[in-house]
């Protein structure tokens, strides 16, 4: 894929839009109960942007490297069919979940903030960051959130990806009840 291709243009062909958790997800900090049982805090308006994702007809996915109930059961809520825990080369992962779905890598997005995700943000479509990424994530990323991970970040993503792909109007019609 060219290197002059704006980010809009890169957004526009994104079939499936691929996550991490803590920092993107998350805003990154890792709370644990007394017995050690681990707390996340997840935005409801990423959530939103999620599944407004699927129902354009984008595919989401996550793969993270830890791994927790919590997650699942976000990923369930959010209606991500996709969920790759405990992944230790996310790069293997990506490169088998698009082949399975028959995808390039030039039609995937991916959302990282930290250097476990640059093998996959380097080969993807539509690289992108929340606004408290790694800097040498931010300086690779095609886009920037103005937010920061956990606090809107994904949803901004999200709705960047349905207006690019010409799909936010008529969802924002339909849930005003036009």
């Amino acid at each position: 894929m060219s290197a002059a291709l704006t980010a809009a243009e890169r957004a526009s062909r994104v079939k499936l839009m691929i996550f991490d958790v803590d920092g993107v997800l998350t805003d990154g900090g890792l709370l644990f109960t007394a017995a050690g049982d681990a707390m996340k805090s997840f935005n409801s308006l990423d959530g939103h942007g999620v599944k407004l994702l699927g129902e354009a007809g984008i595919a989401t996915a996550i793969i993270t490297g830890r791994r927790s109930d919590i997650v699942a059961a976000r990923a369930k809520e959010m209606k991500i069919a996709h969920l790759f825990q405990g992944v230790e080369n996310k790069l293997t992962v990506f490169a088998e979940l698009i082949a399975s779905l028959g995808l390039t890598a030039d039609a995937c997005g991916y959302m990282g903030d930290d250097w476990p995700d640059l093998p996959v943000m380097l080969r993807c479509g539509f690289a992108t960051a929340p606004a408290n990424a790694h800097p040498e994530v931010i300086a690779r990323a095609h886009w920037v959130a103005e937010a920061r991970g956990g606090h809107g970040a994904v949803r901004e993503v999200c709705d960047t990806l349905l207006r690019a792909q010409h799909r936010y109007d008529a969802l924002l019609a339909a849930a005003c009840g036009a």
